[in-house]
């Protein structure tokens, strides 16, 4: 039997009361490969997940976001998976979110990746490996969540709410995000419209309750007002290409989860 999310359904929420307290975020590097130091400068200042945008290009997994711009040299594994797995072996307790954005034929990319993924398979969370310090999140061109079994379970998912569930299926699901611009157009200058922080506020707490996903935001304004605004209607992971100053600004509101900490595949109860 499917599960169909029912997002916006529920108005009174168990999470009500938890209104105005703001909790501690997890922080997230949105397409980190475009920083002026990839990996580097989000690891070194504690960020909980990174991002990469991949393609498949004659056999290698090339770092992009656009395929205008790939380069040879720009590889998945000299980007992220080897200094990844140098960081984990330096630091025994450090706990990490690689989210693969795939942008070509994940039919064809994925295989690949889990081919690369086997130096780290170690690290690598899974079922199996509960312990496992790395998680690998998959975004963009995705399977269906029918198809997930079709992948090894070191791969988890990001989901976006289009498609029923089955629970087996939302097990494989790693995290909830959603694109801010489908739930308002502000800027992220000035305060946000109520209605606007309502039905986001509302929007998280659905999810909370009817999957218990952690939700992030895409494309929200990379302001500290809008930092502020996501904490207040409860996201709980911040997203920013500005990697030094969100770091900052929750270390200054003490709002920040510690880096030996892993992005949980649900709530804890």
């Amino acid at each position: 039997m499917k599960i169909k999310f029912p997002l916006l359904l529920s108005a009174a929420l168990s999470f009500a009361a938890f209104e105005g307290i703001a909790q501690a975020k997890f922080t997230h590097s949105h397409n980190d490969y475009a920083n002026n130091t990839p990996f580097y400068k989000a690891y070194n200042n504690g960020f909980n997940s990174i991002e990469a945008d991949i393609f498949l290009v004659d056999g290698t997994l090339l770092v992009s976001h656009s395929d205008k711009y790939l380069e040879p040299e720009r590889t998945l594994k000299g980007m992220y998976l080897d200094p990844i797995l140098y960081a984990l072996r330096r630091d025994t307790t450090r706990r990490l979110n690689l989210l693969i954005d795939v942008k070509d034929d994940h039919k064809k990319t994925l295989p690949a990746l889990v081919k690369e993924l086997k130096p780290l398979n170690a690290y690598l969370l899974s079922p199996e490996n509960p312990n496992g310090r790395l998680k690998i999140l998959i975004s963009g061109n995705r399977p269906v969540p029918s198809d997930y079994k079709d992948y090894p379970d070191i791969l988890w998912f990001d989901d976006d709410l289009v498609y029923p569930h089955t629970q087996i299926e939302w097990d494989r699901v790693g995290q909830v995000s959603l694109n801010f611009e489908n739930w308002s157009k502000w800027k992220g200058q000035g305060p946000i419209a109520e209605a606007d922080r309502k039905r986001l506020k509302k929007t998280v707490d659905s999810v909370h309750t009817h999957t218990g996903k952690l939700v992030r935001f895409w494309g929200a304004p990379d302001t500290q007002e809008s930092w502020d605004t996501q904490i207040g209607f409860g996201a709980d992971i911040i997203g920013t290409d500005r990697i030094e100053q969100l770091a900052g600004y929750l270390a200054k509101k003490t709002l920040r989860k510690p880096v030996t900490a892993s992005i949980p595949n649900k709530q804890a109860k």
